[in-house]
């Protein structure tokens, strides 16, 4: 939609499609900023302290003054490592994540690229980020490196499997893969979230409740999982690998992975929303119909949507401070004896509803 805007505006596809890139990376920026600063203080409250405190008020310049030195900070490099393959896996990882946020739907008015294989897009380049991953492990010419990578490709590519389920459920409820049109079909009030009050009705809608409850819980364990946070976060173990994949990167590279981990952080929350929670639906009405200033309804989904994907961002944090690590066999326990099969067995019981 915006792609379309920006066309007819400056009649350049490139303009356009330059353009139409450069909202959600502001974003990005912006969001990464906030989220490295409220992840310090969620970790310092349920500590009992209190975090960042001397630069700026209540320590909000701290993410900014960490940034700052890592632009200056030195670009070491190993003699051993593989170079033109260490320095392009951060690039990489940071564009998988990046372009998954040109099929997310900020709003209805507002969408990078409003494609019918929304979703199914968003999972196909994020497979860009465990090329990248596997990249910065073996060009680091490091044990503990390749180790981290490994872990994480296993553990990205299991966990995609129980994603998927849950969104063949969704899709086949829907009947579409577009999260601008599955937020459309959460219109109205919060009883039309998780439900679908399109296509279903009657007993068929209030039987997927407690079904679509279950997909909310196994897609966002899922989530987690992909995004490699506690108690998930067995790439990075710090107590067994140093720092993972990217113990040998320092400087803007390293700070390249730990943007791309943020963005990602929302990326997924951001999916979740439009699967589950009405998307940019507010769930009391829109203001701005009450007031009749329909400028305000774009405002208004944008910040309800950032809300919602920032609370699920919130909550992955809460788990950090509060889940022990899983075991590398627990983790794989996890998604292939249970998430996997209840994952399938929703999917069955799905579709012989929506067949009757």
């Amino acid at each position: 939609m915006m792609y379309d805007f920006f066309v007819d505006l400056f009649g350049n596809e490139i303009i356009a499609a330059i353009l139409s890139g450069v909202p959600p990376l502001l974003f990005i920026l912006v969001f990464v900023l906030f989220a490295v600063w409220l992840e310090r203080k969620v970790s310092a409250h349920m500590q009992d302290r209190l975090g960042p405190m001397r630069t700026g008020w209540h320590g909000y310049l701290q993410t900014i003054a960490d940034l700052i030195k890592l632009i200056q900070k030195e670009d070491i490099l190993a003699a051993a490592n593989d170079k033109p393959l260490f320095n392009l896996a951060p690039v990489l990882v940071f564009a998988g994540t990046y372009a998954a946020f040109a099929a997310i739907p900020f709003s209805s008015y507002y969408i990078g690229s409003n494609i019918d294989l929304g979703i199914f897009f968003i999972i196909g380049i994020s497979g860009l980020v465990v090329a990248g991953i596997l990249m910065a492990g073996w060009s680091s010419n490091n044990k503990y490196s390749m180790l981290g990578a490994m872990r994480a490709a296993a553990q990205i590519i299991s966990y995609e499997i129980p994603t998927i389920l849950v969104v063949l459920t969704v899709v086949m409820i829907t009947r579409t893969l577009n999260l601008h049109t599955l937020s459309e079909m959460q219109t109205g009030y919060i009883w039309n979230w998780m439900i679908f009050g399109g296509p279903t009705v009657g007993w068929q809608k209030f039987s997927l409740i407690p079904l679509m409850f279950i997909g909310f819980l196994v897609i966002y364990m899922s989530t987690l999982a992909e995004v490699n946070r506690t108690p998930f976060d067995i790439p990075e173990a710090e107590s067994e690998l140093v720092s993972g994949y990217h113990t040998e990167y320092s400087g803007m590279k390293f700070a390249m992975f730990f943007l791309a981990e943020y963005a990602n952080m929302y990326a997924v929350s951001a999916i979740v929303t439009a699967l589950f929670l009405g998307g940019y639906q507010s769930p009391i009405g829109y203001f701005g119909n009450l007031v009749d200033v329909p400028w305000l309804i774009p405002i208004e989904q944008f910040l309800w949507f950032t809300i919602k994907g920032t609370f699920f961002v919130f909550v992955q944090m809460w788990l950090r401070w509060t889940l022990p690590r899983l075991r590398v066999d627990q983790l794989m326990a996890l998604c292939w004896k249970y998430l996997i099969p209840i994952a399938f067995v929703n999917l069955i019981i799905v579709g012989l509803i929506t067949v009757l």
